[in-house]
């Protein structure tokens, strides 16, 4: 898993767009995440691709993601401006909760928003990173012409 360590660290510390093939090479070499492995807090972050919504959490204060259980995640852990920490449940429209579900024909842990179609699917990195993508049809970018999915990644706290 070295490789895809070294690949996940080029990518985060990369100046400018990462193109999405690149990523879903990334995505398709990692273990799928199993709902107990995602419990815990994680702080967040997104790999730039040129996605419309890039931009969206840095300007939400985003912190990351808390996951209770799987009937009780806090997608929008945000920031407030004396960096206290709160669960931002206008952004998405609630909270959320964590379901195995089949991602590119495999599955893996998955977030759904309770007020919004979106899905996050997650697949491990190492043992306190994991890889996301942002899916559904809250989520899709077709601006391009195609259906392009939002990158992110949450270290574990």
């Amino acid at each position: 898993m070295t490789d895809a360590r070294n690949t996940f660290d080029a990518f985060k510390n990369r100046e400018g767009q990462i193109p999405d093939a690149e990523l879903d090479a990334l995505w398709a070499v990692l273990t799928p995440a199993s709902i107990d492995f995602m419990l815990g807090e994680w702080r967040g972050g997104e790999f730039q691709t040129g996605h419309k919504a890039n931009g969206f959490m840095k300007r939400l204060n985003w912190f990351g993601k808390t996951f209770n259980s799987a009937s009780d995640a806090k997608p929008l852990v945000c920031l407030d401006g004396d960096g206290n920490k709160f669960s931002n449940t206008e952004a998405m429209n609630g909270e959320a909760s964590l379901w195995l579900e089949e991602f590119r024909g495999e599955v893996t842990a998955t977030m759904v928003y309770d007020g919004k179609p979106v899905h996050d699917h997650f697949k491990v990195v190492d043992d306190k990173t994991v890889m996301g993508i942002m899916n559904g049809k809250g989520a899709v970018d077709f601006s391009s012409g195609t259906g392009r999915l939002l990158y992110f990644f949450l270290e574990r706290v």
